[in-house]
């Protein structure tokens, strides 16, 4: 039980920081909405870089950006918590129950690493070249919030054995 505990636990702390990040996001909203303004506009990376026709100037698409942003960290909280939830439900069920009750919780752990990797270090680390700016630069954070998601999921993945 012990395990299964621990395969609750988890999720539901990602679930909360996911929470925290999207909710912070809309009551701070002009501190991140910054960010994303910065990172697409590029205007913080090496002068003159070959890069700069990926620039995005518009407003409108930064504020289209930034919500497209809020709204992936709130699905990723809802799966999370939706998972966690079912999770706790089946704890005491067999391991063929408990094992089909983690499917939200993956789909979380995905959505999050999606957001967190591939929005954050694919499209705005590389494509933007968030990496130029010193200002700017979410991907040492980035890094550390999906690489915790990955090891969530790889540990929530593992089989279950039946409960004695």
């Amino acid at each position: 039980m012990t395990t299964r505990l621990a395969k609750i636990l988890l999720p539901l702390a990602l679930a909360a920081f996911a929470f925290i990040v999207t909710f912070d996001n809309i009551i701070d909203y002009g501190s991140n909405y910054s960010f994303v303004q910065h990172v697409l506009s590029m205007d913080t990376t090496f002068p003159g870089n070959a890069l700069m026709g990926r620039a995005i100037t518009n407003p409108a698409q930064w504020q289209a950006s930034y919500w497209l942003i809020i709204a992936a960290e709130g699905v990723t909280c809802l799966l999370l918590l939706s998972g966690t939830v079912a999770m706790w439900r089946a704890r005491r069920e067999n391991a063929a129950r408990f094992h089909a009750a983690k499917s939200l919780v993956i789909a979380g752990c995905v959505m999050g690493f999606l957001v967190w990797f591939f929005g954050f270090m694919v499209v705005g680390g590389e494509w933007f070249a968030m990496w130029q700016s010193k200002t700017w630069n979410g991907q040492e954070a980035a890094f550390r919030f999906y690489v915790a998601i990955l090891g969530v999921l790889i540990f929530v993945s593992q089989p279950d054995s039946e409960l004695t």
